[in-house]
């Protein structure tokens, strides 16, 4: 399988992508806990059905230590008892901010006030900017068809 495009040799693409990473970078290097962020990416990459993305953030999570059986559950995380409170009002604060055209709210007060106990306004902050963040990379993937399987943890860090 072959991607329609090839972002990275567009010049249009490069310089719109000089921040994308830059973006991903801070939000990586925000106070939301590294693991919470893995959880989430991944989540919302298989809500979007991201291949590259999951692929990514499944190898990236295994290489920081996450366990296979917590990244086996994330689809499952409701019925899970491998998650933490903070992880799982994270979880399902990623499931309603990308599922908004299916909710038309958004994210929920119940589901805010859930995050909220656990984590506090700067981290909330990276948590939205997160699940917005991947919602914009899942979709590149997606429009382009970029084909998943081959992604190495750190791939992308000389990039940003």
């Amino acid at each position: 399988m072959d991607a329609r495009l090839d972002y990275f040799a567009s010049p249009t693409a490069g310089r719109v992508f000089k921040h994308v990473m830059t973006a991903g970078k801070i939000i990586h290097d925000s106070p939301l806990p590294a693991a919470t962020q893995e959880l989430v990416a991944l989540r919302v990459s298989q809500i979007n059905g991201c291949a590259v993305c999951v692929d990514m953030h499944t190898k990236e999570a295994a290489a920081a230590g996450e366990s296979a059986v917590r990244l086996h559950l994330v689809a499952a995380w409701r019925e899970a008892t491998v998650f933490t409170e903070a992880e799982r009002a994270a979880l399902e604060f990623a499931e309603q901010g990308t599922r908004v055209a299916d909710a038309g709210a958004g994210v929920s007060d119940e589901v805010w006030e859930r995050a909220a106990r656990h984590y506090d306004t700067e981290q909330l902050t990276a948590l939205t900017l997160l699940v917005s963040f991947m919602g914009l990379v899942n979709r590149l993937n997606v429009i382009a068809r970029n084909p998943a399987g081959d992604y190495r943890p750190g791939q992308f860090a000389a990039r940003a």
